[in-house]
This record gives C-alpha cells, structure tokens and sequence, in this order.
C-alpha cells in the first residue's frame, strides 16, 4: 500500500487530511512539526511527503531543502502562503507541487495521483545506480562492474528499495514490510539471510561492502 507522511501542524485540518487520505486506501504517517517530520523520514520509506510551510521546530522551506540533500520523495506542498514568489521559490528548492489553503479535497487527491505516477513512471524508466552497481527495475536486471548477477525475486527487491534511496537507514521492518509483505518478528531471520547472500554475490565482482548493518536499527548502503 502506498505510504505518504503528512506534515501539518494544524490539528483540525491534520485529521481531516489524514481520514480522507485513509478513506482513499493511503497508509499515512503523521508528523506535527518539521522536526519530527525529519527524524522520521531518516528511518522511514514514503513514497510521497504532503508538507505544509509554516511549522513549529524546523520550518517547511528548511525541511524540504534539508530532505533535498538526501531523497528525491516526491513532496506536495500545502499552504496558505499564496504569493508568486514564495510558490516559485519553493518549487525551486525541490518541492514537486503546490496547492494553497483552503483548497478542495478532490484536488489534493487528482494531484497525488498525477505525482505518484510520475514518480512510478521515472522509477520504471530510469535504472538505479550506485558506484559500481546498477539495477534496471524494468528489464529486472542487476549488475556489478558491469557484468550481470542473478538475483532471487526477494533479493532483488531488497536490492531496489537500498538503491531507491542510497543514503536512507532502512530498519527491518520496514525492509522486511516491504519486500515479505509480512509483520517483522525480531526471531525472524530470513531478511538476514538475503542481505548475506547479496554481500556474497557481490563480492566476487568488486570489494566494494556495498550494505552497511547499522546495529540495532537496520541496513543502507555504504
């Protein structure tokens, strides 16, 4: 089910979003400040950030640039700054569209959709690289220094979601929500396994450790 973070400050509003969103078969995260939006999108995977500007903590201008540094998420951004500049400045900085409050709900959503496909379709269409790796999620192919690796059909997934977002901490439940489908149990063994097998298929084609354990919380790449 496709994941968004909702940043909003306003209470009343934040509900509202959020059941209608859910009403539309959203899973959705909530996030009141642009601190704890931040904190959570370093160990989370959202496949969009529907953001408002004026927060308490860090602001959302400071987010978005902030986020920019690290993941292209696609970010929809809700305010009720409305003037040209601050609607273009934003956009500049990395922001993927903007609707200004009040605004109706059926527009949100129309917007959603149409930023969703555009990033399915760039994930589809351009292949994912990272030093010496390279994985084109279209024709399912894997490659290191150029030379194709056989991937399992779970090995490969958990190969794309690492290089969706190369510098991103990936906790282990999420990995394992993500590629399994299923509730992470700390006795489960299974996603260590896999990242076992991809280090050792890897290896014999460049020296490079490509996944990183970061103890306690989950793998990235390194």
């Amino acid at each position: 089910m496709t994941k968004l973070l909702l940043v909003e400050d306003d209470l009343d509003l934040h509900f509202i979003i959020c059941k209608f969103l859910m009403t539309n078969h959203y899973t959705v995260q909530s996030a009141y400040s642009g601190d704890t939006a931040y904190e959570l999108i370093q160990h989370n995977h959202y496949d969009l950030i529907v953001l408002d500007l004026m927060l308490p903590g860090i602001t959302g201008e400071t987010f978005l640039v902030n986020i920019r540094q690290f993941t292209q998420t696609p970010v929809m951004i809700l305010s009720s700054k409305a003037s040209v500049s601050d609607r273009v400045w934003t956009l500049q900085q990395g922001a993927d569209d903007y609707l200004t409050k009040p605004f109706e709900k059926a527009e949100l959503l129309a917007r959603i959709e149409a930023l969703l496909r555009r990033s399915l379709s760039h994930q589809e269409k351009s292949p994912l690289v990272y030093k010496n790796i390279a994985l084109d999620q279209t024709s399912r192919v894997f490659k290191v220094n150029e030379i194709p690796v056989d991937l399992t059909s779970k090995e490969f997934a958990l190969m794309s979601l690492l290089m969706t977002e190369p510098s991103k901490v990936f906790t282990k439940n999420e990995l394992f929500q993500t590629v399994w489908q299923e509730a992470y149990l700390v006795e489960e063994n299974s996603l260590n396994v896999h990242i076992s097998n991809l280090r050792k298929k890897i290896k014999p084609y460049d020296d490079h450790d490509y996944i990183e354990t970061v103890w306690g919380i989950g793998f990235k790449l390194t």
